[in-house]
């Protein structure tokens, strides 16, 4: 067999059409390394670890004698399955006793038709309160979500709150996270834990803390420093029976969880570090060894996991929260070692050359191997969904269209070098819809970059929303589709202020960015013309007039940014530019205290709430 026929069996691209529609052609040396890393065979991929399938839809009974549901029922099968099988997770047993899971979906995710609010994008790290310890945090968020929602808010939108890795050099994207199942510490309200007020030491930690407010920039190392010496304190005294019923609850993964901190922090970072050969490897004997000696420690990383649930549970019940789901992992982190079978070690994931970045994009995060994923009955994409639907109204995912095909770039090559590796979308959409259904939480897909149509088409026909930014579209936004989410910007892209002002332009200049000039004068241009302003217009006018015009957006959600309605003109982050620049790192530059009273964010929220009232 060539190996053209046998990239197509294991679902490696060897061509492809990019942002001109020009087909590319993948370099054969490409094809070989991927076919090497997937472990290629000339019988095809594994057999599937599951069947995914909608009520009605076909399901393969083959030698299957037996069907154990979810809820512990079970029944002989005979030709078919029962008709009033319920959705869920149930396992089919054969004659020759292996057992297979079978998931049942509903096919399309949870949407409210009455769905048409307006809310806030937040950065959370950036908010700050007179109480906080220099980053914003779970405390911070439910009474902004308080104030937010008593103001007519229906949601607000946060950047990943994925756990990093445990160490005293804390990372600062959080779209690099160590795991996408658990949460990160910073963002603990240490006087929300139970019993902070009886414990010595805590003021004194609290007043370092709030010191670090007056910073420029958010000093993660100093915080984390500072949160966990306080959750040392608390969890000497810390009641623990409630925590345990959770901890029971939340099984193996919690346990694994906690173990793979315990060993990072005694080992100064992940498995690539210098941990012993059989621990990095997650041999049992090493593990249960290691659980056994150190079994405080890793009950107390466990213990900040059901902290971070309570007080994220606490913000939920003020306004519906939508959490980011990260497209991936470090390849060093919790997720990676827990999963290490079904990660694809030797590539990364990124985007081939388009026109915003002709080089393309390396992301450094390994991908999943679609065929072992699929194998293994898709457990890591099952709870990583789950996780980011807990204490949710709604998910973003950030690049959807990793659900269809992800772009790999063998390690060491340019990211032109790259190749697409399709993923079995329809079973993956179908998991995410059945999470989606139990959570009773919306879908938003990040659908920006190069997109094939066949993503579009099957995001509507499963109720998940578009992603739609208004830097990137050409007509008004009262034409965009109902089943979409629409912003001004991102994390990623320019603030209005940093667009009118053209400081953008200068910022990126100054870290040595080739700046498509061009098209960012055609981007104020277009603005200045939907909003019939002067070309020196003040920028209350630009903003104010930006967020009228997204308020009559057509579609069932519409997010205002912070940084964009008090004027800030630095983007939060700015890609490829992690070392001249503190990416993920800016402060609002004002307190929630006084942004609660500023004059031009209760304007917006007055604007948007009567936009959206006509919309309806």
């Amino acid at each position: 067999m060539d190996a053209g026929e046998l990239a197509r069996r294991w679902g490696i691209q060897t061509r492809y059409e990019n942002f001109n529609k020009e087909v590319q052609v993948v370099p054969a040396e490409t094809v070989d390394l991927l076919l090497e890393v997937m472990d290629a065979r000339e019988q095809g991929p594994p057999p599937a670890g599951a069947q995914v399938t909608t009520p009605g839809a076909g399901v393969d009974l083959t030698n299957v004698v037996e069907l154990r549901t979810e809820d512990g029922g079970s029944e002989v099968v005979v030709d078919a399955l029962p008709d009033d099988l319920p959705l869920g997770y149930h396992r089919l047993v054969r004659n020759d006793g292996s057992e297979q899971t079978l998931i049942v979906s509903p096919g399309a995710c949870h949407f409210p038709e009455s769905l048409r609010i307006w809310g806030w994008a937040l950065q959370l790290y950036s908010l700050l309160s007179k109480t906080s310890w220099g980053i914003g945090d779970l405390g911070d968020l439910r009474r902004f979500a308080r104030w937010a929602q008593q103001s007519g808010a229906g949601a607000i939108m946060l950047n990943p709150l994925h756990a990093a890795l445990p160490l005293e050099s804390q990372q600062p994207s959080p779209y690099f996270p160590s795991s996408r199942c658990f949460r990160n510490p910073l963002y603990l309200r240490i006087e929300d834990v139970p019993g902070a007020d009886d414990v010595a030491g805590i003021s004194d930690l609290a007043t370092e803390g709030r010191a670090l407010n007056e910073a420029a920039t958010i000093d993660r190392d100093r915080v984390y420093d500072l949160k966990m010496q306080a959750l040392e304190k608390l969890w000497a005294e810390a009641p623990k029976t409630e925590f345990e019923t959770w901890a029971e609850d939340q099984g193996e993964v919690l346990r694994s969880y906690a173990t793979y901190a315990s060993i990072a922090e005694a080992h100064g970072g992940g498995p690539g570090s210098g941990w012993p050969a059989d621990l990095a490897r997650g041999e049992p004997n090493a593990l249960r060894v290691w659980q056994e000696e150190h079994s405080d420690r890793i009950t107390f990383h466990g213990w900040i996991q059901w902290l971070l649930e309570r007080q994220l549970a606490d913000a939920s019940r003020e306004v519906g929260l939508v959490n980011d789901l990260a497209i991936g992992v470090d390849p060093d982190g919790a997720d990676a070692w827990l999963w290490q079978d079904a990660f694809v070690r030797g590539v990364t994931v990124g985007a081939p050359p388009d026109e915003f970045n002709l080089a393309g994009q390396n992301w450094g995060l390994p991908p999943m191997d679609p065929w072992k994923l699929r194998a293994g009955g898709y457990e890591p994409f099952i709870r990583t969904i789950r996780s980011a639907m807990r204490h949710s109204s709604g998910i973003r995912i950030d690049h959807v269209m990793g659900l269809f095909r992800l772009f790999w770039i063998p390690d060491g090559a340019e990211a032109a070098a790259g190749a697409y590796v399709r993923y079995p979308h329809d079973d993956l959409l179908n998991i995410v819809a059945l999470e989606s259904h139990r959570a009773q939480a919306y879908v938003v897909g990040e659908d920006l970059g190069t997109v094939e149509d066949v993503v579009r088409d099957e995001m509507e026909r499963r109720k998940m929303l578009s992603y739609r930014l208004l830097w990137f579209e050409e007509d008004l936004p009262d034409s965009y589709p109902e089943l979409a989410l629409a912003a001004v910007t991102n994390h990623d892209l320019q603030t209005v202020a940093g667009l009118w002002s053209r400081s953008d332009i200068e910022s990126q200049q100054e870290v040595g960015l080739e700046v498509n000039v061009e098209g960012t004068e055609a981007q104020r241009e277009q603005l200045r013309r939907w909003l019939e302003l002067d070309d020196d217009a003040p920028i209350e006018e630009v903003i104010l007039g930006t967020y009228r015009l997204l308020g009559r957006a057509s579609c069932a959600v519409v997010m205002a940014t912070l940084e964009d309605v008090l004027g800030v003109t630095e983007r939060p982050n700015v890609p490829g530019t992690s070392d001249e620049r503190p990416n993920w790192s800016l402060p609002l530059p004002l307190p929630l205290e006084e942004i609660e009273r500023h004059e031009r964010v209760n304007r917006v929220m007055e604007l948007l709430a009567r936009e959206r009232e006509r919309v309806l």
